[in-house]
């Protein structure tokens, strides 16, 4: 039994590894698609093998460090940066840095997202005409609610040679972030000041309370 325990482990490190591994070279941000993947390399049928988004993302940060040591640090600062432009651009609807670019796990085909607050979608898009932006609609579905999914409006754009996924929340959103497909807690959120701090510290954002920040509170 003791042996079969320890193999079922392994088979979860191995898949959270490959995971990681398809996110970092294919540019793939959905772990739901990158785990599965992962299991149909290795053949796991057994779903209590499968390893959570919170040991692929820990794997994730161990690839980073293993293998991209000499490039990540820059290629994450770069967009860091250009998030920090976007919210420059958009800092009438105080924006919010969120997912791997502000965790630190992005990679060099991640986009930059973002959470806008705004009466109405087209505030948004009025102001990326006015700068000259041309940009995309589109949707996306965040869990605002333990037992529910909700829809808002999506900006995309590029600015510097990277993209751009801005969601458009009501004002009111500021008061609670919506929960991470990661770990089922409030989402991590970073103002700009926040962003340009993380900048001068380097690549790992461990240290920073970032708003979001709670205790465990799974789904």
């Amino acid at each position: 039994m003791a042996r079969r325990t320890v193999r079922g482990e392994m088979l979860r490190r191995a898949v959270a590894e490959e995971a990681a591994r398809i996110m970092a070279e294919h540019g793939i941000d959905d772990y739901r698609t990158a785990k599965r993947k992962a299991a149909e390399r290795f053949g796991v049928t057994d779903h209590a093998v499968l390893p959570g988004n919170v040991e692929i993302e820990q794997a994730l940060a161990g690839y980073h460090r293993l293998f991209a040591a000499d490039t990540h640090a820059g290629s994450l600062a770069d967009l860091r940066r250009c998030a920090v432009a976007a919210m420059r651009l958009l800092e009438d609807f105080e924006p919010r840095l969120v997912g791997p670019v502000l965790s630190g796990t992005a990679t060099e085909h991640s986009e930059i997202s973002l959470h806008l607050f705004a009466d109405t979608v087209e505030a948004v898009a009025i102001a990326l005409l006015d700068a000259a932006v041309r940009y995309r609609v589109a949707q996306r579905r965040l869990k605002v609610l333990r037992d529910g999914w909700q829809a808002f409006p999506a900006l995309q754009f590029e600015l510097d040679g990277h993209e751009v996924d801005a969601v458009v929340l009501p004002r009111n959103g500021l008061r609670q972030s919506p929960f991470s497909p990661v770990d089922g807690r409030p989402m991590r959120r970073a103002a700009r000041s926040e962003v340009e701090a993380l900048i001068d510290e380097g690549p790992e954002p461990a240290s920073f309370a970032f708003e979001g920040d709670a205790g465990p509170d799974p789904f």
